[in-house]
């Protein structure tokens, strides 16, 4: 393979995702700074990417997205379940659900209680709140109104998603206008990234304002084969922009930043020559620094779904998103009218507790005006229907991600090990117990007809646990594979400034650090951590 011309900028970041996005914006507003940040794949500027209901097509499609599989394991019923990641600038902000969770606040003063000092919920609220535009009501004052994401209430409404929050309410749930306020537990409407119509991720709306900017350079559809080490210091990376093409290297006169998500970010690591030496050994790789825990404590959010059949008087998405309805349903996107286009997977949440006697919600539960065939990739029903789904927030298995060659065009193995642990299927079974409740409540009559799935026939424990490892499924999110923690902790990969241990010049700024995954969707956490990470490295934090 031919090499190219050897380019040099202060920082170079891998991955132009939600994380790497924040973190170039934020380095290249000092105009002495020069920024180059790599991406993977092609630009956001499509309609299924820009418009909100076009998500239930950009995760099947391959010129944007990586495909990755889990492996299959005994509690998912040896399936292989499709965990598609964002290939495209925006990453998976730019094909995610757009929903906006913060989580609780505990999450992230159990981080600073690991021993990452300056994690705590106190030491990040004002970095959440950094990227975020707040456009509605924020009586708790946490929220921001400046930056360059915005965060919108729902617009749409059903009346069956109404009647479920007042039936959870009569369930004990109280009514919560605002989970992000630090106050998480409750019932309500879900916050959403969404804006006129339109999805705006933080490529859209962080990087691109920067982008004219002549200090930072985006390269697209580019893969990055390997971190250039001069002994165990980052000296930048190499990329190819296509298979067996050539090689150019971009030099990092400051530090490489990888942000390419919990999957692609261990594997650099690892095809580069971090991680467990057995592992690189085994695929011929130069071990520059033994790291255990590169790939290791991976964890994602494994949930599971029922559906109930609606009544007809009262139309649900099914209806809405077929023929006349539907032409009724553009003409208003197009209008700037409240419209189905413009929605979140799910409309409410449930935050709330699977038991008496713990300390915070440790489930969450959502609800949808609408259902999905089975076996299909969101084709919704060709008769009315709702949906119920729930999850753990903290679930304890723990899985891996390894490299099965330095080809950057394999896929890495990726086994989350849901269900696992007994503790994550016990709480599993309360939760859908939870959720069967509510939906087969007096109170939900008038609106539902029957439950279609799993069915009146599974009603033992057993038969519940059964019914999650048959049919649950990843919430795509893929946390933890670069954990941030004390240089002690054998399976710690970067300190509390995010610097990998034991290597110079190098800092992981993604959703692989948290050392334990946030009650909630893990995208507002993400921004947090490059917020945050991003005004590490302006301190010059060696």
């Amino acid at each position: 393979m031919n090499k190219e011309n050897v380019k040099e900028f202060d920082y170079v970041i891998v991955g132009a995702g939600a994380a790497g996005s924040i973190v170039a914006a934020r380095l290249a507003e000092n105009p002495k700074t020069s920024v180059c940040i790599i991406e993977a794949g092609p630009s956001d500027n499509r309609p299924f990417v820009r418009i909100p209901a076009g998500f239930t097509k950009t995760l099947t499609q391959r010129s944007i997205t990586w495909q990755f599989k889990t492996e299959p394991s005994e509690n998912t019923s040896n399936r292989q379940i499709a965990t598609t990641q964002g290939r495209l600038l925006g990453g998976s902000g730019s094909i995610n659900g757009m929903i906006y969770v913060r989580g609780q606040p505990a999450d992230y003063d159990h981080w600073a209680q690991l021993g990452n000092h300056g994690w705590g919920y106190e030491d990040v609220l004002n970095y959440f709140s950094r990227s975020e535009s707040r456009i509605g009501q924020d009586a708790s004052g946490v929220h921001g109104r400046n930056g360059g994401v915005p965060i919108t209430d729902m617009d749409w409404f059903n009346p069956i998603s109404e009647a479920f929050i007042n039936t959870a309410e009569e369930y004990g749930h109280i009514r919560n206008p605002d989970y992000n306020s630090g106050v998480q537990e409750g019932v309500g409407y879900f916050q959403r990234a969404i804006n006129r119509g339109f999805r705006v991720s933080s490529a859209r709306g962080i990087l691109r304002p920067v982008q004219k900017n002549r200090n930072i350079k985006l390269i697209l559809n580019a893969r990055v084969t390997n971190i250039i080490f001069e002994g165990k210091t980052a000296k930048g990376v190499s990329f190819i922009k296509r298979r067996n093409g050539a090689i150019t290297s971009i030099n990092a006169r400051r530090e490489v930043i990888i942000s390419a998500g919990a999957a692609n970010t261990a594997r650099l690591m690892q095809i580069s020559g971090l991680g467990p030496g057995q592992l690189l050994q085994n695929l011929g790789i130069k071990v520059i620094k033994d790291l255990e825990g590169v790939g290791n404590n991976l964890m994602d959010h494994y949930g599971a779904r029922m559906v109930m059949r609606a009544n007809p008087k009262y139309a649900t998405l099914n209806e809405h998103s077929k023929g006349p309805k539907l032409g009724f349903q553009i003409a208003k996107w197009l209008l700037g009218m409240p419209n189905i286009l413009a929605l979140v997977p799910s409309q409410v949440f449930l935050f709330c507790k699977s038991q008496p006697g713990i300390d915070f919600a440790d489930l969450q539960c959502v609800f949808t005006p609408g259902s999905y065939k089975e076996g299909k990739h969101y084709v919704l029903d060709n008769y009315p229907g709702v949906t119920g789904g729930w999850w753990q927030h903290r679930p304890q298995s723990r899985g891996y991600v390894r490299a099965q060659s330095k080809d950057v065009y394999i896929d890495p193995i990726i086994n989350p090990n849901y269900l696992d642990d007994t503790h994550d299927q016990d709480t599993m079974v309360r939760g859908m117990k939870i959720v069967r409740d509510l939906l087969n409540s007096p109170s939900m009559s008038k609106y539902l007809t029957n439950e279609v799935v799993p069915g009146v026939k599974v009603q033992t424990d057993e038969e519940l646990l059964e019914f999650c490892k048959n049919f649950g499924s990843t919430c795509y999110h893929l946390v933890g594979t670069a954990k941030m923690g004390q240089k002690l902790d054998s399976k710690a990969v970067v300190d509390q400034n995010l610097r990998v241990h034991g290597i110079k010049n190098l800092r992981v700024i993604d959703a692989s650090v948290m050392p334990m995954i946030p009650s909630g969707n893990t995208y507002a956490a993400t921004m947090m951590i490059a917020e945050k990470g991003s005004d590490i490295i302006k301190q010059n934090v060696k």
